[in-house]
């Protein structure tokens, strides 16, 4: 979950951090069991919860995140997504993999293409989510030193977020199933839709086949017997019209 400043900005409502952590929250309700980390990135990844299925404690650490969960700025999704390959995903021995990276992709040079390459050889596999608009983007509403309502700017000018869908396709696309899906302004952020439809339904079809499979191959054992004993009634047939 990206908790860089540009994550306040309201061309997703509330906003882009708020709306992510209820549409986080709505996928907690509907897991089957699966564990669950979150890994939160701005200038750095943090794991803010590790794998579990005590998905009340994800729930408490949801809770805590804001846009100061980061100790640094910056947007650095190479970072988040090498943490979850080598510290979340790397010891643990199941076999899926998914990581679902939430953000508006504004990278700021941590290389998460090369970054997504390598965990893909993990088995990782990326579900981008990009949030924002990608035409004129959003301004970012911050707290002034006077504690007015003011705007991000960066030598004088105000800083509009735009959501970098190019760059989200890519991680994506280099993981095996990978898969790029955007949050527009005025559309919905459905978590457990997604999980429904890209992870659920996928290991269910999987395990059907597996299950296919291993019939096929006792039936081929039935057969091969059933030729035997076929085989065997002949000769012994044979025998006896020989004697």
């Amino acid at each position: 979950l990206d908790t860089s400043r540009s994550m306040l900005a309201e061309d997703i409502k509330p906003n882009r951090l708020e709306r992510s952590k209820i549409a986080i929250r709505d996928l907690l309700e509907v897991l089957k069991g699966d564990r669950s980390a979150i890994i939160t990135f701005a200038g750095n990844a943090t794991v803010k919860c590790p794998l579990t299925q005590d998905y009340a404690f994800v729930r408490m650490a949801l809770a805590d995140i804001s846009t100061e969960s980061s100790s640094r700025g910056g947007t650095m999704i190479g970072d988040a997504i090498r943490k979850a390959a080598e510290e979340v995903f790397d010891k643990q021995s199941r076999e899926y993999k998914d990581l679902i990276l939430i953000t508006d992709g504004e990278d700021h040079d941590s290389f998460p293409v090369q970054a997504a390459e390598k965990a893909a050889k993990e088995g990782v596999r990326i579900i981008a989510i990009g949030l924002g608009d990608d035409a004129t983007g959003s301004r970012i509403p911050i707290t002034g030193p006077s504690g007015e309502a003011t705007f991000l700017k960066y030598q004088g000018q105000e800083v509009w977020s735009k959501l970098d869908s190019d760059t989200l396709r890519e991680v994506a696309y280099v993981t095996e199933g990978g898969k790029y899906l955007s949050v527009a302004p005025g559309t919905t952020m459905d978590l457990g839709r997604i999980y429904d439809d890209l992870i659920a339904s996928a290991r269910s079809r999987e395990l059907e086949s597996m299950t296919m499979m291993k019939y096929d191959e006792k039936f081929q054992i039935f057969i091969a017997l059933a030729i035997g004993l076929l085989i065997g009634e002949v000769l012994t047939g044979e025998r006896r019209k020989a004697v």
